[in-house]
């Protein structure tokens, strides 16, 4: 093999005269042209036993992270879609408890401002039984009074009209049974 090579050497080597006289790099020199191919494919040889490999598996490894990062991504994007939802649930469920509690105080607002109506009422009430109890209390005090005084006053009279001086206790008894037996009528208010 070595003596191919060699005799292949001596057929494309070209004297210093020759090449200086074509010097035209466009025209065809065969055994440039051998010499050029066998480096090719020399280099190509050593480039796809060690170059290539390791180029094609560190863009396998690029494209297999660019895919895992789509995938992370598109995880990511499903999982803050569903929490989004868990969300935006929680907050409709949050503002229905709100309208509910809303509701409800409403409810009780309107409950105890019917109680203290009603209290209230009551309260009127009450104290308008009592005032007119204390009224009827003092108004038979007045009638009471007021008989005592007409009493005091027919016994005066009396005493005046006989000139004597008649036993009080008796006299009292008398005029108390006749003012007794008349109707007390209630006076009209105007």
């Amino acid at each position: 093999m070595t003596n191919i090579i060699l005799a292949l050497l001596q057929q494309t080597t070209v004297a210093p005269e020759e090449s200086a006289q074509s010097g035209d790099l466009l025209t065809p020199n065969g055994g440039l042209m051998f010499w050029t191919l066998v480096v090719f494919l020399f280099l190509f040889f050593i480039l796809g036993k060690f170059v290539f490999p390791k180029i094609t598996a560190a863009v396998e490894a690029r494209e297999k992270a660019l895919e895992d990062a789509i995938e992370g991504a598109k995880r990511d994007r499903d999982e803050a879609a569903r929490i989004l939802a868990d969300q935006q649930k929680q907050i409709e469920a949050a503002r229905t408890e709100a309208q509910k509690i809303i509701v409800e105080g409403r409810q009780i607002g309107e409950k105890l401002r019917a109680d203290m109506i009603e209290e209230t009422h009551r309260q009127q009430q009450a104290m308008l039984e009592r005032a007119q109890r204390e009224i009827e209390g003092a108004k038979e005090n007045a009638i009471a009074e007021l008989r005592r005084e007409a009493i005091e006053l027919a016994i005066a009279g009396a005493s005046k009209v006989i000139e004597q001086n008649l036993d009080d206790q008796s006299n009292r008894k008398i005029v108390e049974s006749f003012l007794a037996s008349i109707p007390v009528t209630p006076a009209k208010r105007g």
